[in-house]
C-alpha cells in the first residue's frame, strides 16, 4: 500500500519452524484505452492522436499497476498543457488478476487562439514610457494533435521590438529518449544602451538581429537536461531614422567586420542542472557558442558563460547565494560584450553601467524572510566585476564612456508570488552612494 501498488495478501497458510507462507495477488496492467469526454461527462471525439498521449506514461503493459506511477502519469498529461482533466479508472479484466485501464480525457476547449499583454524591458531607463512593452500572439499547441506548438508573437516597446515563429514537437516521433526539436525565426531591434551607453549627441542607436535556427533538447540524467543547436545571425547597428551605423559618438566600431552588419553561425552547446524548485535547491546551466567561419567574413568566435545559484534554509528565511562569469575569445561584435550592471546583474546602477568586457564574473548573496501571506521581504548585496578586459572589447566602449569595470550594490526589498513566479520590486545603492528602484519577475538570474 505504501507503495501504491494494486494488489492483496490473498491468502495466510502457516508452516512449521515459524513459517509464514504469504500469497499476493498483483494486479497487472492488461490494457489501456482512451477515452474522451466533454465537460459534462459525455463521450466525444478528441482532438490528440491516442500514441500521443500513451507514450508520455510509464505505465505499461505487462506491468503491475502502481498507484503512485498513474498519480505521476495523471501529472505528466496535465504538464502537456492540452489536457483539463486526466483520470485513470482501473476495472477488473475478466476472471483473471489482471486489470484493463481506461484513461478519461477532457481536452482543452481550443488548442489555438491569440493573446496580447504588456511588460516591462530593463534595457531601457529614460523617456515618458521607460521600458513599458505591448505584445500579441497567435499560437497553437495541439498541431496534427501530436502536442506540437506553434507560436506567432510580436513585441513592441519604446525603441526595442522583437517578431518571433517559433515551431515546436516536445517529443520528436520515434525517439525513445524524449529528444524535441525547436526551430526558430526571429527579427528583433534592441537598444544599443547596454554596451555603448546613451549617446553625448542625443543620438541614439539599436542593434537589429536576423535570426534563424534549430536546437534539440533531452534529458540524459535525472534533473539533467541538454541542447545542441545551430544558429544563423546577421546583426548590424541603425540609428534613430533606420540608416545603417559602423561607428558610434566616439568612433568605437559596431561591428566587428566593418561592414553595416556581421554574419554569424553558431553551433550551440547548453546542459542545465535544475533541482526541485524548493527554497534549498541548486541550479546550474552551461552555455557555449562557436562561430563556425563557413565564409571568410562570417566571424570566429567562441563565447562560454556559466551560472549556478544555491539555496540555504535557516529556519523561517532563505539564503541564496549564486555566482555567474563568462569568457569570448575570437573576433566578435562589441555589442556581444557582456554588459553588468541593473536589474539582474549589480543593483544599484543602470543596465550595463557597471562596465562590458570579454569576461565577466557576478556574485550575489540575499536573504528573504516572510512577511505576510505571499509577500516576503529580502535584504541582497551584488558584485560584478569585468576581470579587466573592457579595454580589449573592439573600440574600448566601457573605457570611453568612463565606466569602472567593478562595482557592487546593496539593498532591500519586497516580493510577492504570483503565477507568473516572484514580483520583484527593490531598491539598492551602488558603491558611489546613487540610490535605484528595481523591479523584476522572477529570481535574479
Amino acid at each position: 500500500m505504501e507503495r501504491g501498488l494494486f494488489g492483496m495478501v490473498s491468502g495466510i497458510e502457516i508452516l512449521s519452524g515459524g513459517i509464514i507462507r504469504l500469497q499476493v495477488s498483483e494486479a497487472e496492467v492488461n490494457n489501456m484505452t482512451i477515452r474522451f469526454l466533454d465537460r459534462t461527462g459525455e463521450p466525444t471525439v478528441g482532438k490528440t492522436r491516442p500514441e500521443t498521449i500513451l507514450r508520455q506514461l510509464t505505465t505499461k503493459k505487462g506491468q503491475v499497476y502502481s498507484m503512485l506511477q498513474g498519480k505521476r502519469d495523471v501529472d505528466t498529461l496535465l504538464t502537456m498543457g492540452i489536457m483539463e482533466d486526466v483520470s485513470i479508472i482501473p476495472q477488473p479484466a475478466g476472471d483473471s488478476n489482471k486489470i484493463d485501464l481506461t484513461l478519461n480525457i477532457v481536452e482543452r476547449k481550443s488548442g489555438g487562439g491569440i493573446s496580447a499583454g504588456g511588460g516591462i524591458s530593463s534595457g531601457i531607463t529614460s523617456g515618458p514610457l521607460a521600458g513599458l512593452i505591448g505584445s500579441c500572439a497567435i499560437y497553437h499547441k495541439n498541431l496534427f494533435g501530436k502536442n506540437q506548438k506553434l507560436n506567432v508573437s510580436l513585441e513592441r516597446g519604446q525603441i526595442d521590438s522583437i517578431f518571433r515563429i517559433n515551431y515546436t514537437d516536445p517529443w520528436i516521433e520515434g525517439d525513445d529518449t524524449r529528444t524535441s526539436r525547436s526551430i526558430m525565426i526571429q527579427n528583433s531591434r534592441t537598444p544599443g544602451t547596454l554596451v555603448h551607453g546613451n549617446q553625448p549627441d542625443s543620438n541614439s542607436f539599436t542593434i537589429g538581429r536576423v535570426t534563424a535556427g534549430i536546437e534539440y533538447s533531452r534529458p540524459f540524467r535525472p534533473k539533467w537536461n541538454g541542447t545542441l543547436g545551430l544558429i544563423f545571425q546577421r546583426a548590424g547597428a541603425h540609428d534613430d531614422k533606420g540608416n545603417p551605423v559602423i561607428r558610434d559618438f566616439y568612433s568605437s566600431p559596431l561591428t566587428a567586420s566593418g561592414n553595416t552588419h556581421d554574419d554569424m553561425l553558431l553551433a550551440k552547446l547548453e546542459t542545465v542542472y535544475t533541482g526541485s524548485g524548493d527554497p534549498g535547491s541548486s541550479m546550474f546551466a552551461f552555455n557555449m557558442d562557436q562561430g563556425i567561419p563557413v565564409w571568410p567574413e562570417w566571424l570566429v568566435f567562441n563565447r562560454v558563460n556559466a551560472r549556478a545559484r544555491k539555496g540555504l534554509v535557516l529556519g523561517p528565511a532563505c539564503l541564496r547565494l549564486s555566482l555567474s562569469g563568462g569568457h569570448v575569445v575570437g573576433n566578435f561584435p562589441p555589442h556581444e560584450a557582456f554588459a553588468i550592471g541593473g536589474t539582474n546583474s549589480v543593483r544599484g546602477y543602470e543596465e550595463g553601467a557597471v562596465g562590458s568586457g570579454r569576461s565577466c564574473a557576478i556574485g550575489c548573496g540575499e536573504v528573504s524572510f516572510p512577511l505576510t501571506g505571499p509577500v516576503e521581504g529580502v535584504i541582497f548585496a551584488d558584485y560584478g566585476t569585468d576581470l579587466g578586459s573592457g579595454s580589449i572589447v573592439p573600440g574600448d566602449p566601457a573605457g570611453a564612456r568612463l565606466k569602472p569595470g567593478s562595482g557592487y550594490g546593496y539593498g532591500l526589498g519586497i516580493r510577492v508570488d504570483s503565477p507568473l513566479g516572484p514580483l520583484r520590486l527593490e531598491y539598492a545603492f551602488n558603491d558611489q552612494c546613487t540610490g535605484r528602484f528595481h523591479f523584476g519577475v522572477g529570481l535574479r538570474n
